[in-house]
């Protein structure tokens, strides 16, 4: 099959998505169509994840993290944002005027 194929489908949960078929070439390559990469932002250059989930394969754009930000994303560090942002939420916080005056609450 050569070209492709457009059609605006429901999904059984309800919603809507753009099928399109593309033919797989030489070394298992697939041309990602323009309105698809559009939708997504996709651009050369840019990494995306594989996976197969069922007998579909999905492919999905990825964010990489510069390797000296990557602790900022770690479970454990994720984590303590959240305890901080709840915190914040419950006005459990102390704003201080100046460095001076919050060195002298926390005893330094």
């Amino acid at each position: 099959m050569v070209g492709l194929s457009y059609s605006n489908t429901v999904s059984p949960l309800g919603s809507k998505f753009m099928r399109t078929t593309v033919k797989v070439r030489e070394k298992y390559q697939v041309t990602i169509p323009e309105d698809i990469r559009a939708k997504v932002t996709l651009k050369v250059g840019e990494r995306v994840e594989v996976t197969a989930r069922g007998h579909e394969i999905v492919i999905r754009p990825i964010l990489e993290v510069p390797r000296h930000q990557a602790w900022f994303w770690t479970k454990a560090w994720q984590d303590r944002i959240g305890r901080s942002h709840k915190d914040v939420v419950r006005g459990k916080v102390k704003v201080f005027k100046s460095v001076k005056e919050a060195r002298a609450h926390f005893g330094d």
